[in-house]
């Protein structure tokens, strides 16, 4: 016998827990509030900034991950055509492109949280997370794609770095490989051709990681003479609710000598910066960065900007400039009155995530001079925002267009199910556009139309 009175108790005592937290998941998902501006208002120069709507339970709209069916494939711009450069990888999320035109990608997902505090919200909200597909765990490593007959899609692939502590960000200068992991950036030794590394890794410089670790992913990118490395650092939080002291050289931008490993603060306030790019025409240093979450499906949105050496954007007290949040205390004026207003908006919510400049590519004229951005896609806005893979067209090193190109969409179904969720953004030595997939689970690749 398998049951009795205590078995029969302790099945009713778990159902009944599920219930109240299918139910709780339900309050989540179907509470907050819904946008009543188009995701064009907050995107631009200028974009609308309407007053925050904080609601009792914050807006959440997951797309559940569905993945692609079979065949099928994101949509792409006009005079473009797309098809997967690999597929049946392990969430695949950050891209890097050697000289001799193998295609690294960074099979990643987020490090545990052993000893991080717990509470019923952060529970429920990983669940949510869960269902978008971000919660699988982390394959940890850096895994080599080669298209050895250039018919426009990968016919061998190694593992070249396995083992890792949450990866993302990837360079290559000379003979020696960096790779950003969730905590600290390290070096490997390289070869042109090499398909794997055995060689145990140096450690260049150890970035802020511990149990919250809230942004985890850490991006890299090389400075023009090859002596230092731009590494980005997200918040520990979303707007410091933890206390400043969780923040200590967070929500930035540090530069990191090479040979030294010392850093410093290049920029600041940036909630969580990811895709780097350098502008070739004013040499600037160009990111994403995901802002803050809880003020409404209108805000605040998402952006693309220059970075400053010394500059201040603004978080967590003030965001878009000067525009303060009340929820942050005690506030900084002094501070605020420096924060930078960023170059262009992405929309909010938009999770921009990837981003590279279309210097060498080969896609239609359109495409010439600007920034492609792969926008990971929201969870704080009803309706969805992003999902899709964006193009802001430049002039005289500076965006020159208030709406975005669509490069790659149909990441959402009908249903508002997710096939895919774009991250990653590159350029193959052939001129097209590479594209992560971290739920479909593939790299795609967008190619002139024949």
């Amino acid at each position: 016998m398998t049951g009795g009175p205590r078995f029969v108790y302790a099945k009713a005592a778990s159902l009944t827990i599920f219930a109240l937290i299918s139910a709780g998941l339900l309050a989540l998902t179907a509470c907050g509030d819904f946008a009543r501006l188009p995701v064009s208002a907050g995107t631009g120069a200028q974009p609308a900034l309407p007053p925050p709507q904080q609601t009792l339970i914050p807006t959440v709209h997951i797309a559940p991950a569905r993945g692609w069916p079979g065949g099928a494939t994101p949509q792409s711009a006009p005079g473009t055509q797309v098809a997967a450069f690999a597929d049946g990888l392990d969430h695949p999320r950050w891209l890097y492109v050697l000289p001799n035109g193998d295609v690294l990608v960074a099979e990643t997902n987020a490090p545990p949280k052993p000893g991080a505090e717990w509470s019923i919200r952060g529970w429920l909200m990983g669940v949510v997370m869960k269902r978008a597909g971000a919660g699988v765990p982390s394959a940890n490593r850096i895994t080599l794609l080669r298209d050895t007959d250039g018919d426009g899609r990968a016919d061998f692939r190694s593992v070249l770095l396995e083992g890792l502590n949450s990866p993302f960000g990837m360079a290559l200068i000379g003979n020696d490989f960096y790779v950003a992991n969730s905590d600290a950036v390290q070096r490997f030794p390289y070869a042109a051709g090499d398909t794997r590394i055995t060689a145990p890794a140096i450690r260049v410089v150890t970035l802020p990681a511990g149990p919250i670790n809230h942004h985890w992913t850490k991006n890299l990118i090389v400075s023009p003479d090859g002596s230092k490395l731009y590494v980005t650092v997200g918040s520990n939080s979303n707007v410091a609710e933890r206390g400043m002291a969780l923040e200590a050289a967070r929500a930035a931008i540090w530069e990191v000598d090479i040979r030294s490993g010392t850093h410093r603060i290049f920029a600041s306030g940036l909630r969580n910066p990811n895709g780097l790019a350098w502008e070739p025409l004013s040499k600037m240093l160009w990111t994403v960065v995901n802002e803050r979450d809880e003020l409404g499906s209108d805000l605040v949105p998402d952006y693309m900007t220059s970075v400053r050496d010394g500059g201040f954007y603004g978080w967590p007290y003030s965001y878009y400039g000067q525009h303060i949040d009340e929820r942050v205390q005690p506030q900084q004026p002094e501070l605020v009155a420096k924060a930078i207003v960023p170059d262009y908006a992405l929309g909010p919510h938009t999770a921009p995530l990837g981003l590279v400049h279309s210097a060498g590519n080969m896609l239609p004229p359109a495409f010439a001079n600007g920034m492609f951005i792969g926008q990971h896609g929201s969870w704080n806005r009803r309706p969805h925002s992003g999902y899709k893979v964006i193009f802001v067209p430049f002039e005289n090193g500076k965006p020159s267009a208030d709406v975005p190109l669509d490069v790659l969409t149909g990441f959402l179904s009908a249903d508002g199910k997710a096939y895919g969720r774009p991250v990653g953004v590159a350029l193959d030595r052939q001129g097209a556009l590479l594209v992560a997939d971290d739920v479909g689970n593939a790299v795609w690749r967008v190619s002139a139309q024949r």
